[in-house]
């Protein structure tokens, strides 16, 4: 069974790929999601603001006291290593590199122009095999316009292709007036890769303490359905791979994904919840499913659901609507 396949250029074993999450926080972590099966892995997130806080605490604590006493000036260095965090990130981006046969891609989400580049090409000379810029970004400034924030996305794309020469994949929001326009407009920018979608995350509010509650929901299969419809009408139209995210629990989202026109399937929170030798399991119900279909490569099954270009998508989805609801209408919900 030949479940080989590319994604952003990259020869993968298999189309799982081990999404950005806590498990490859460490070297052991990624060694385990290797040894477990995935094609490829996601290195954790770095975030510039927790590397500006992290600077800001080390100059607090150079600062605090060291003119009290003249014996004092000897308990710190007179400065502090730069970008100590982003450092700590690229060490373990450079020992999982070496430590693993499958590709390891470094996971970027900033919020300056500068620092997309300048952390961008640091990860590529550490050795990532390509880099998946995560913008996560939610616009709650009423007097920003849409046009706005497309462009600020746009403007991502050409400063980080501008510094490195790896594949660059955007992980992206569902949530823009005209998605199929805006992932048109970054695959014609250069994006090697879109990875749909990125989950925003909602805070839940505490009825006890009258406070809202930062919370971290692990995905659940039902959240599948945006992605499958989005990759479903983009798979064939653009250059770009496309990277099926979100509600991965079982080998069924995996084949969904895939016949719909996904070119990988990342999964994190079933390799949280049940570990990450449950990429075995995934991969293993891939194969078994295709045997039975009688499939030898994945080449036969991907996008074997998608929208042909010929049929009118709009057109299509319309139709997929009111087909869905008079079936609804139809249903006896009592039973």
């Amino acid at each position: 069974m030949d479940l080989s396949t590319s994604y952003l250029g990259l020869s993968l074993t298999n189309p799982l790929v081990a999404s950005a999450s806590p498990l490859s926080r460490t070297l052991d972590g990624v060694r385990a999601l290797a040894d477990a099966g995935v094609g490829a892995v996601v290195l954790y997130s770095l975030f510039e603001e927790q590397l500006r806080r992290e600077a800001e605490r080390d100059a607090v604590l150079l600062a605090q006291g060291n003119e009290s006493f003249a014996e004092s000036l000897t308990y710190f260095p007179a400065s502090v290593e730069p970008d100590y965090g982003a450092n700590r990130y690229l060490k373990l981006l450079e020992r999982a590199a070496t430590a693993v046969e499958i590709p390891v891609i470094g996971s970027l989400n900033c919020t300056t122009p500068g620092g997309w580049a300048r952390y961008a090409r640091s990860m590529q000379d550490a050795g990532a095999a390509a880099i998946e810029v995560n913008i996560y970004y939610l616009p709650g400034d009423p007097y920003i316009d849409g046009r706005e924030v497309e462009e600020r996305h746009v403007d991502v794309v050409h400063q980080v292709k501008d510094a490195v020469t790896v594949p660059v994949a955007i992980k992206l929001s569902p949530y823009f007036s005209a998605t199929a326009e805006m992932v048109q407009r970054l695959d014609e920018a250069g994006a090697d890769g879109l990875v749909l979608f990125n989950r925003l995350l909602q805070p839940d509010i505490d009825c006890e303490t009258l406070t809202m509650v930062p919370t971290v929901t692990l995905s659940t299969p039902g959240e599948t359905r945006l992605p499958l419809t989005w990759i479903a009408l983009l798979c064939g139209r653009v250059r770009a791979s496309l990277a099926a995210t979100t509600g991965v629990e079982t080998a069924t989202e995996v084949i969904k994904y895939l016949l719909a026109g996904a070119d990988v399937v990342q999964s994190a929170s079933a390799l949280l919840r049940h570990g990450p030798q449950h990429a075995a399991v995934l991969l293993d119900g891939l194969r078994s499913w295709m045997r039975q279909k009688g499939y030898g490569t994945l080449d036969e099954v991907r996008g074997m659901l998608a929208i042909p270009a010929t049929v009118d998508r709009t057109a299509r989805e319309r139709a997929d609507y009111v087909g869905a609801l008079l079936e609804a209408d139809s249903r006896d919900y009592t039973n």
